[in-house]
């Protein structure tokens, strides 16, 4: 058995030089590098992927990346589209707040940096809604910055590695890897080194995956030399998420249907959606819904899930005869050329069904 450390506790030079030169051969011939935003090192081609790929996953990203490029290839054109462009492009990808930050950021890199990226991770996080992961992300692949991309992949990579127990979902536990893993970081491909990591966190080491005998890491993973390594990343327990219950409301007058656009902050702001109206609770919509719409012709038993990071919607279709003046009538036409969230997708996919 190999160890990290050397007798004074201090990593050993020889190890690391080790594991890097076994990691970037590793990605050389099996990583990812035909990806399109791994093709240039081009700080805005990195920036945009980065958001992108934030809880979505790879094969779903490319198209949009491409069509994004296409619409918007250079920083400036992003910092000058129109809302509607953005969120059209966005559509699909969730957590709209990220493309409007993009389009802040955008604006202040031609604002206070005539045109061009910050070169350092530190920089980097002056703009808006880009953090400490995307920063190093864009630094190190972009401008050769030594410094640790600390994403899921990578906590989960290191902590079964060096048997790291710092709980990775207290903030404390951040600095705690950081200053493990800088050292670690190979001076000459940084850039590289962290998409290596991302790589192998994805396939050799995915979260309820064990390293096989003749994974070229198995002899510097520690945890698994020990037969422990599922114990790692530590991880305490998220909050759950809260419950929300809506009723959309289905109105159609002279072959047009109801809308109402989104408030301008908060989920789903200044999107077009059927009426939404919350309720404590199912059968709070059941019962209230009469109450409001005195013509409430029918309740769709088939409800809509749909879920965001901290919140559960479960939404009732609700089809009445009445209308609110607060609601704006639309032709299939008008709103198609809207952006659209995906939960309005969602209740139109239910509301053909049970037409």
């Amino acid at each position: 058995m190999i160890n990290w450390y050397d007798a004074d506790g201090h990593l050993s030079e020889d190890m690391v030089a080790d594991f890097r030169q076994t990691l970037l051969t590793w990605y050389d011939e099996s990583g990812r590098t035909h990806l399109p935003w791994r093709i240039d090192k081009e700080p805005y081609h990195i920036w945009v992927s980065e958001i992108m790929l934030q809880q979505t996953q790879v094969e779903t990203v490319i198209p949009y990346y491409e069509r994004f490029l296409a619409e918007l290839p250079r920083v400036q054109d992003l910092a000058e589209a129109d809302e509607e462009v953005l969120l059209k492009l966005w559509s699909g990808l969730g957590y709209y707040s990220r493309i409007r930050n993009m389009q802040k950021a955008a604006q202040q890199v031609m604002a206070d940096f005539d045109g061009q990226f910050p070169t350092t991770s530190q920089a980097l996080q002056t703009l808006a809604g880009i953090g400490p992961y995307t920063a190093a992300a864009i630094a190190s692949i972009s401008f050769n910055e030594v410094v640790p991309a600390l994403d899921g992949n990578m906590f989960r990579v290191f902590a079964r590695l060096l048997k790291i127990d710092a709980d990775i979902a207290q903030p404390k536990s951040r600095k705690i890897f950081y200053d493990i893993i800088l050292p670690i970081v190979d001076p000459e491909r940084p850039g590289d080194f962290n998409q290596a990591v991302m790589d192998l966190g994805t396939s050799l080491m995915r979260a309820k995956t064990e390293t096989l005998a003749d994974s070229p890491f198995a002899r510097f993973n520690l945890s698994y030399q020990e037969g422990i390594e599922l114990n790692f990343p530590v991880k305490s327990k998220k909050v759950k998420q809260v419950q929300k219950f809506y009723a959309a409301i289905i109105s159609e007058k002279n072959g047009s249907m109801a809308y109402t656009q989104r408030p301008k902050t908060g989920l789903l702001a200044n999107f077009w959606t059927y009426p939404l109206v919350e309720f404590d609770s199912w059968d709070a919509i059941y019962d209230g819904i009469s109450e409001q719409f005195k013509a409430a012709k029918q309740l769709n038993i088939t409800p809509v899930t749909h879920i965001f990071t901290h919140q559960k919607w479960q939404v009732m279709l609700v089809q009445v005869e009445n209308e609110d003046a607060t609601w704006t009538y639309l032709s299939d036409d008008a709103y198609e050329v809207l952006p659209q969230t995906t939960l309005q997708l969602k209740l139109q996919a239910a509301l053909k069904e049970n037409l």
